[in-house]
């Protein structure tokens, strides 16, 4: 019986299997540490602990599409449930020639993260090709969208998982994500997708959404810090709808955007670039490079400009050990998700600098998807105002509690929003109980 007994406790605590250990894993990795670094405040919550660390479903899928020269070209996809806890997945489509595995599990796991964290009943999910999209006509990129969505099928639904836009993906590919799983089940189901056009159930609001919350939070932290806006010196990584929206509110807001950096390049201007000629410039030019108004500036100089508030609104993975203790700002708000290694958090932590972690700093994106999914089920939509009212709220008040647990337990901003949604999160595992 001994034996028996001591066998099975074994089991229960099984290693995870090699593809989910923190060892070389990327962002995944990342993610590990940022979950084990939250164990001891989560009481007796912490039997469950597991299961963040373990996605519920992983589908790798194969899409096929005929290219324009009547070739056969293969592309990976992935479609990662994380959690499904307190409600259906939910997470975004990435299109990217970097796309992988570990990125993917990451990403899910912190949506699941996000929206705990805002409080919206979903669980974390993501998806995402590895392609680049620049590379397609948009014929092939149209049959690449459908094909995947075909692949991915069996787990997506307004009720079961909710895809939306992410890297390289916006409003026409959920329309035509919506299409095709509309046609497969034989009736439009606009709510499978957020991010969707207005035309076809979308939410005004939405495309700001994510740097509309990134501001609102940022206000919040930077009043806190006793830090004024007006004349607050803002370095901008990422110029997408994120970074741009955000570095346009903080300009109405009286701070000055001093360097911005893109995929073609760092521009600096000391006495603040004017936002809406630089759109112009990236609306003609692709990119922020060459801006007339500015200077240029070496990529890996921008982390040591001189600002106040730094906003990484990237990709992953940007802020690390080797650049972390060249950050001058007050603040760092993190657009992007999972921009800033543990390393590199320790770092910023012990330089006195104020991280709003992306789990909260970019959970705007996910709450006006959520308005629009409830608009799309009551097929009655509201107005802009209602909709940025009810977001502002909502980033507010989550920060709020975010800031009081952080100032109770002594922790950075990162560990008390995971407190905050890894308790949300097991306790709903733990009152749903394990079935069979």
């Amino acid at each position: 019986m001994h034996t028996v007994q001591n066998s099975q406790r074994a089991f229960e605590h099984q290693a995870l299997p090699s593809y989910l250990q923190a060892d070389s894993l990327g962002p995944w990795g990342n993610y590990l540490q940022q979950v084990d670094r939250v164990i001891p405040y989560l009481g007796s919550l912490a039997r469950w602990v597991d299961t963040l660390k373990r996605p519920k479903r992983i589908l790798v899928v194969d899409v096929p599409i005929e290219l324009d020269n009547g070739s056969i070209a293969h592309f990976e996809g992935y479609r990662v449930q994380h959690n499904l806890s307190r409600g259906p997945g939910k997470g975004g489509i990435r299109f990217h020639q970097d796309v992988t595995l570990s990125e993917v599990m990451a990403l899910s796991a912190w949506m699941s993260v996000k929206n705990a964290a805002v409080n919206v009943p979903y669980g974390g999910a993501k998806g995402g090709i590895r392609v680049d999209p620049k590379k397609l006509s948009r014929g092939e990129l149209e049959r690449l969208t459908r094909r995947y969505t075909s692949e991915i099928g069996l787990l997506i639904g307004p009720s079961k998982d909710i895809p939306a836009p992410d890297v390289n993906t916006n409003g026409q590919i959920m329309a035509w994500m919506m299409d095709t799983y509309s046609m497969n089940v034989g009736a439009t189901t606009t709510g499978v997708v957020t991010g969707k056009p207005l035309d076809l159930g979308g939410s005004l609001g939405r495309v700001e959404a994510t740097g509309r919350g990134v501001y609102t939070v940022g206000v919040a932290a930077a009043h806190n810090l006793g830090l004024s806006l007006n004349g607050a010196r803002v370095a901008v990584q990422g110029f997408g709808n994120v970074g741009s929206t955000a570095a346009k509110l903080f300009e109405q807001a009286g701070a000055k955007i001093v360097s911005v950096q893109d995929h073609t390049g760092t521009i600096c201007n000391d006495l603040g670039v004017d936002v809406d000629r630089l759109l112009q410039h990236v609306e003609r030019y692709g990119g922020v490079r060459n801006f007339s108004e500015s200077e240029a500036l070496n990529d890996a100089d921008f982390w040591g400009v001189s600002c106040d508030i730094l906003i990484p609104a990237a990709l992953e993975n940007q802020i690390t050990k080797d650049n972390a203790g060249r950050i001058k700002a007050k603040l760092v708000i993190e657009g992007a998700n999972g921009p800033t290694t543990t390393e590199a958090d320790d770092i910023l932590r012990d330089n006195g600098v104020l991280v709003l972690p992306d789990v909260i700093a970019n959970a705007g994106g996910v709450t006006v998807s959520y308005f629009e999914w409830v608009q799309d089920f009551s097929s009655f939509f509201w107005s802009e105002d209602e909709i940025n009212s009810r977001l502002v709220k909502i980033m507010q008040d989550a920060f709020e509690a975010i800031w009081q647990v952080a100032v109770e337990y002594k922790v950075t901003l990162r560990t008390a929003t995971f407190i905050v949604a890894c308790k949300r999160i097991l306790k709903a595992r733990e009152m749903r109980g394990l079935y069979p």
